[in-house]
């Protein structure tokens, strides 16, 4: 158990080793006890957390605030077109002024080539820990979160299991890639075999694909990508279908959305849930377009954990501030 994670930043999943992880993990368990009890756990009494949103959000904010509420601190919500940034504040000077008055800056910044990079500037000019709440490369918490829930279901001993990562159609917008890339760069260190399917216009970053295939051999298990959902599906313990942009192919938004609308049978149904395993699960991040991106009888069916997995934010990012949050001023 790796215990000293004071002043820490999470930014990209891999910034906490497997060990940490699995110590966020133990964490997060043993608060979702606590809560469930109702025995208090005030370890933030007196911090504050800036919570700096540059994306709307609903499970992201509500998390982070109840979360950090139930810790015994505070979470002030900031939206950014309610500040100077749009002004001229720089990152260096929110890293540098708000590492001043707050405990801990999390960040949620998805705009394509912007985000990550704004991350890591906040917090090279930060003295205390910053923490994604997603950006255009990453998101960390969702992936904790999922990572917890898989384990409830399926043990902790995830060797040799399935998760089928898979494009699926929205007609909404064109959504980030964060959270396709968080899983399959982190779930091979827990012994997963991880299939990456998409239609051929909507890869990952290539350096992600590469990182998820050099994880997958380090640590003993497979990572392939196949351009057919149904391929996809076959076999798989968790299925894990939502949609995502074109951004290797076009960062244009009338061009991506072409592409997208030429795939609308890329649905999670039923006939495709029946080529996994009978017991495998589905997940989703939410918000899912309905009947587009996946069926009602899916996601409201008996694999479905999509709720269990939302509340799963909670209990993981309060493990994540509780862990990094108690000494960061002293430690960073």
């Amino acid at each position: 158990m790796q215990t000293f994670l004071h002043g820490r930043d999470l930014i990209g999943d891999l910034d906490f080793s497997k060990e940490e992880v699995e110590t966020v993990l133990d964490v997060a368990w043993d608060l979702k006890r606590k809560r469930a009890l109702n025995e208090p756990h005030a370890y933030l009494r007196d911090k504050v957390l800036a919570m700096l949103f540059f994306f709307s959000s609903t499970r992201t904010r509500g998390s982070f605030e109840a979360g950090i509420a139930q810790l015994g601190g505070h979470g002030a919500f900031i939206e950014s077109k309610t500040t100077q940034i749009s002004h001229g504040d720089t990152a260096k000077e929110i890293g540098e002024i708000y590492g001043r008055y707050f405990d801990g800056i999390a960040i949620r910044h998805c705009d394509w080539k912007i985000g990550n990079d704004y991350l890591n500037e906040v917090a090279r000019n930060c003295r205390i820990p910053v923490l994604n709440m997603q950006c255009d490369v990453y998101h960390p918490f969702q992936c904790l979160a999922d990572l917890m829930t898989i384990m409830e279901k399926k043990g902790r001993d995830l060797k040799k299991k399935k998760i089928v990562v898979s494009w699926a159609y929205a007609a909404s917008y064109l959504k980030p890639i964060s959270v396709p890339q968080s899983l399959v760069i982190q779930m091979p260190r827990f012994g997963m075999d991880v299939t990456l399917a998409y239609p051929k216009e909507f890869p990952l970053m290539p350096e992600i694909e590469q990182q998820a295939a050099d994880e997958a051999k380090k640590w003993g298990t497979s990572f392939e990508i196949v351009h057919d959902m149904d391929e996809g599906m076959k076999d798989a313990d968790v299925i894990y279908a939502k949609s995502w942009g074109p951004l290797m192919t076009t960062d244009d938004p009338v061009k991506g959305k072409a592409l997208q609308d030429s795939y609308t049978d890329w649905i999670m149904d039923q006939r495709r849930l029946e080529l996994a395993k009978s017991d495998a699960i589905y997940m989703h991040p939410l918000p899912a377009d309905r009947n587009i991106e996946v069926t009602d009888e899916v996601i409201d069916g008996p694999n479905s954990v999509v709720y269990d997995e939302a509340e799963n934010r909670l209990h993981a990012q309060k493990a994540v501030m509780a862990l990094t949050m108690s000494y960061a001023t002293i430690f960073k």
